[in-house]
């Protein structure tokens, strides 16, 4: 059976979503995450380098949630407001990933929820 993963420690979900669903067998679909901080609901202040550190530690704190972490994580889609915010996205996206990549896509869209510069969906598995 399929189960919700929710934690306080990233951002409530601003539509009819999970914040990730956990497979039988052992993938964790996480929700595109935005740069909101779960602490004030609001968007992080400042440009695309705060807004995707912002973006990994909800990522991270929904991985640690439901017991896995970024070495567990195959695949990603990015998705920016700018193909221009690419090489600085990508700056932080390395602090996350440095052992294990995962395989992923980026892509520049027209917008984002809420106006933010950057959304990311994550997919992790884990034996169990």
């Amino acid at each position: 059976m399929n189960k919700v993963i929710n934690t306080e420690k990233a951002p409530r979900a601003i539509g009819p979503y999970s914040q990730a669903i956990q497979t039988d067998n052992g993938f964790l679909y996480i929700s595109g995450q935005t740069p909101i901080d779960p602490k004030t609901g609001k968007l992080v202040e400042g440009g695309i380098i705060e807004q995707t550190k912002q973006v990994f530690e909800n990522i991270k704190a929904i991985l640690e949630e439901a017991g896995y972490s970024f070495n567990d994580v195959v695949k990603m889609n990015c998705l920016l407001d700018s193909m221009d915010d690419f090489a600085a996205m990508n700056s932080i996206y390395s602090q996350y990933y440095t052992d294990i990549l995962p395989a992923r896509a980026a892509y520049a869209v027209e917008k984002l929820p809420l106006g933010c510069m950057v959304e990311i969906e994550t997919i992790a598995y884990k034996s169990i």
